[in-house]
């Protein structure tokens, strides 16, 4: 059996295996540790094992070779990369930076290793309003590569001096107020969690204000706090309004309740390009490494390390 195999190399070769939420089932049962970005990165800044095998997208093992620069780190296809970290580039950002003299730079984890090198503050969607709110008020803020996370970080801290750069992850940018309607108005107690990468956070957050989802129990979250949501609600079914990978493990981890995507089209056809096999052949071929040049890393790291340290 495929899993016994990997199983049994991971000890052979001392190799951590972590995943993100959106992987696909095979993947998560072999991996030793699941999560959003924010939990597999101090999860890697803390582990002993000589290997890292990262099951996520390019940037993530990035990150992790940027954390353990003296440990392997690798992924299982090269491939795997990220719609919102493509949206903006090196050259884009440094121009952006020109025009705000002074302004302090916070980017989403979403992003590559150079691009990092540029930034202050390194943040995911479950700390970005910590972060924002950690800035003086006085200061100018560059927010990338996110619209729709930056909006609702802009709306939640009230900065008035925040701009924020017009990317977005094709997959929640697709997942509209029209599919979440629709899948509540065919349920009772139930509850919406929805990423604030998603298209439809502004304009739900503005329906929240005037009352229209009145009868449903509706919580922006990021993919970690959606698996904490989910343990503690009353609520026994929920609308998630995310890429569709993190219901697996939601329904492996409540049994007794039912979760409902938003759409069943918000897939990321990046998170599924690692495979079990995929994963054994790494792990036997140590292939394939992910490495960032010391000029780069040595600069990313800080605003990856500020990152860690703010809740």
């Amino acid at each position: 059996m495929l899993q016994n195999k990997i199983n049994k190399l991971k000890k052979e070769k001392d190799v951590v295996i972590l995943a993100h939420n959106y992987q696909i089932p095979e993947v998560q049962d072999v991996a030793d540790m699941i999560g959003d970005s924010l939990k597999l990165a101090r999860y890697a800044s803390q582990v002993q094992n000589k290997i890292i095998l990262f099951c996520g997208v390019h940037f993530m093992a990035e990150t992790a070779a940027i954390i353990n620069p003296h440990k392997k780190v690798l992924i299982p296809d090269l491939e795997a990369g990220c719609s919102l970290s493509n949206s903006i580039t090196i050259d884009e950002l440094r121009n952006w930076k020109k025009e705000h003299p002074g302004a302090i730079t916070v980017g989403y984890v979403n992003t590559t290793a150079e691009i990092k090198s540029e930034l202050d503050y390194c943040c995911t969607s479950s700390n970005a309003v910590g972060i924002v709110n950690s800035i003086p008020r006085n200061k100018d803020i560059l927010f990338l590569p996110d619209m729709f996370l930056g909006s609702y970080v802009s709306r939640l801290t009230n900065r008035q001096n925040m701009f924020i750069w017009a990317g977005e992850c094709h997959v929640h940018a697709g997942i509209t107020s029209r599919d979440i309607i629709k899948k509540l108005n065919n349920s009772s107690n139930t509850e919406l969690m929805i990423h604030p990468e998603c298209g439809c956070t502004t304009s739900i957050l503005y329906d929240l204000a005037v009352g229209d989802y009145d009868d449903h129990d509706v919580k922006v979250l990021s993919t970690e706090g959606m698996m904490t949501r989910a343990k503690i609600s009353s609520a026994k079914q929920f609308v998630v309004a995310t890429e569709t990978g993190i219901l697996y493990k939601l329904k492996k981890q409540n049994p007794n309740k039912t979760f409902v995507p938003a759409s069943e089209k918000a897939e990321c056809q990046y998170m599924k390009m690692i495979t079990a096999q995929k994963v054994y052949e790494s792990l036997l071929d140590e292939k394939y490494e992910v490495k960032v040049p010391y000029h780069i890393s040595n600069k990313a790291k800080i605003p990856i390390q500020r990152m860690l340290s703010i809740q």
